[in-house]
């Protein structure tokens, strides 16, 4: 029993070295993006909570009660990041929002895709919090 919490343990910790090894550092652009950003025009927030190594982030969207984000991705491409959130709840069928980051101002700009009414709009957010 102890031979099989001791490999557990090891496993866990070996596991936790390796994604913090591999993850985005905090001051890499990615990492940049971890925070509490709040819509220019609203009351809208965009939480992102951590970066995975493979660019998909865990990320959460407010309006003010939570809205179910369906998918939520942060790619680096010439040195610019941006980041696409699809949201998929009720009155959210698949509006996106595809910003890209400004680490000059701190704020993430782009697109809003609005699926009900099958408009884009420009939109910008600011960081509010950590």
């Amino acid at each position: 029993m102890k031979t099989t919490l001791r490999r557990t343990l090891v496993g866990a910790v070996v596991v936790s070295l390796l994604v913090a090894a591999c993850g985005p550092k905090s001051d890499s652009a990615l990492g940049k993006l971890i925070g509490r950003w709040q819509r220019s025009d609203s009351e809208y927030v965009v939480v992102i909570r951590s970066v995975n190594p493979d660019g998909t982030l865990d990320a959460g969207y407010f309006n003010p009660q939570p809205i179910k984000v369906a998918r939520a991705v942060a790619s680096e491409k010439d040195g610019g990041v941006t980041v696409v959130i699809e949201l998929r709840d009720v009155n959210y069928p698949g509006s996106t929002y595809t910003l890209n980051y400004d680490p000059k101002h701190d704020v993430l700009a782009g697109t809003y895709y609005q699926a009900v009414a099958r408009e884009t709009y420009d939109i910008s957010f600011s960081r509010v919090g950590p």
